[in-house]
This record gives C-alpha cells, sequence and structure tokens, in this order.
C-alpha cells in the first residue's frame, strides 16, 4: 500500500471514529442530568471529553491497522462490526442524553459492549496492536455500563 492511500486511510478512519463523537456531542448532559441522582463513584464532568479524545484516537489507529492489513476483503467482518459499534454510540447519546431514556440506553450500551468485545477479538487476529488499541474503550464502556445501570435505577420514575 503506497504512503499516500496509508495516510488517507488513517484520516478516514479517525473521521470515521470522531464523527460518531461529533454526533453524540450533538445531546450535552444540561440540566437533566445535573438534577439526577447520581453514585458517589460519578467521575466528574471534565473527565468525559479527554478521555473520549483519546479513546477515538485509539479506535481509529485500531481500525486503520486492522484496514491498512487486511482491508475490507480480507477483514470485512471485523470492520463492518467496528462501524456498528460506531453507530451504536452515537446512538447511546441520543438515548441517555437526548431523549431521556436511561433504560433503553442501558440495553444500548450492553450490545455496544458486546459488539467491542467482538472487534477485539476479530481486531486481535488481524493484528494484535489493534486489539490492544481498542482495550481502553472496551474497559471505559464496561464501566459507562455499570454508571449508566445505577444512574437508571437511582432514577427510576419521571425526571424533569
Amino acid at each position: 500500500m503506497g504512503t499516500v492511500k496509508s495516510i488517507l486511510g488513517l484520516v478516514g478512519w479517525l473521521f470515521a471514529s470522531f464523527a460518531a463523537g461529533w454526533i453524540g456531542s450533538r445531546y450535552m448532559p444540561g440540566e437533566w442530568y445535573a438534577s439526577l441522582a447520581k453514585p458517589a463513584w460519578t467521575p466528574p464532568d471534565a473527565i468525559f471529553a479527554p478521555v473520549w479524545t483519546v479513546l477515538y484516537v485509539l479506535m481509529g489507529v485500531a481500525a486503520w491497522l486492522v484496514w491498512r492489513r487486511a482491508g475490507f476483503s480480507g477483514a470485512g467482518a471485523a470492520l463492518v462490526l467496528f462501524i456498528i459499534q460506531l453507530i451504536l454510540n452515537a446512538l447511546w447519546s441520543y438515548l441517555f442524553f437526548g431523549i431521556h431514556r436511561a433504560d433503553i440506553a442501558f440495553f444500548d450500551i450492553v450490545v455496544l459492549w458486546v459488539v467491542i468485545l467482538a472487534v477485539v477479538v476479530l481486531f486481535w487476529r488481524e493484528d494484535k496492536r489493534a486489539g490492544a488499541l481498542m482495550m481502553p474503550y472496551l474497559v471505559w464502556v464496561g464501566f459507562a455500563s455499570c454508571l449508566n445501570f445505577a444512574l437508571w435505577r437511582l432514577n427510576v420514575g419521571p425526571v424533569a
């Protein structure tokens, strides 16, 4: 693969990853989230943007490594699942922050975690570095799943 094609591929995969983040960022926590009862282990709001920025970079680089090594013809299932997890990632923000449905968002994030796990396994088979780069994302979404569940259960019933 040529250098220009490789660089364009990296830019493309980073763009795809950050596009999911951008879509998700259209739904900000706001007053509704501030009004929720939260567990003591809820991270400070200032943590989320830097963590997600790093995760989107890691995700984009991981997908690029797999694409560069095998392309869609050799790693189509892994790359399609990667795209599906980006969609589920963006959807979660809409469900949780957009329409205030922590219950539905919880089911989305559980499916997201399972798909990320499958991506980790498939990426690992293609390039161990790519699988390893996806691990922090898997761990963070596991933590976010626990937080989503806690927020749902602590705030059962109508929340303004």
